[in-house]
């Protein structure tokens, strides 16, 4: 009985890992469309300060994975799945009410470094 519980979690939690991997899958945004909407617009400055709502959170967490799951237009693809993953961790959290990673989201976005980095 305990094996078939444990092949049962096995499978639900190799299912779920396989649900977050976009491999394969074109990001739902483009670079510059992430770029305006998240960071131009102020929607990531907003959601740092409290004052977003839910459905603002919301649209950070989906900006920033199809941030991830672009490809940089130039520099080291690992670097780029850190930085924007760590975007991704972040604002998810700052959707469930974390404050602190709320307020790590400019610090995180670092545009000057990023651009120099990986900005073709």
């Amino acid at each position: 009985m305990k094996y078939l519980l444990a092949g049962a979690i096995a499978t639900l939690s190799l299912g779920l890992l396989l649900g977050e991997n976009n491999a394969g899958e074109k990001a739902k945004y483009t670079i510059p469309e992430v770029m305006a909407k998240a960071h131009k617009k102020g929607l990531m400055k907003t959601v740092a300060s409290g004052k977003a709502s839910d459905d603002e959170k919301e649209q950070l967490v989906a900006l920033y994975v199809a941030l991830n799951a672009n490809e940089p237009p130039q520099g080291d693809v690992k670097d780029w799945k850190k930085r924007t993953g760590a975007l991704v961790e972040a604002a998810k959290k700052a959707a469930k009410g974390d404050e602190a990673a709320a307020k790590s989201l400019p610090k995180l976005a670092n545009c000057g470094e990023c651009h120099k980095l990986h900005k073709g």
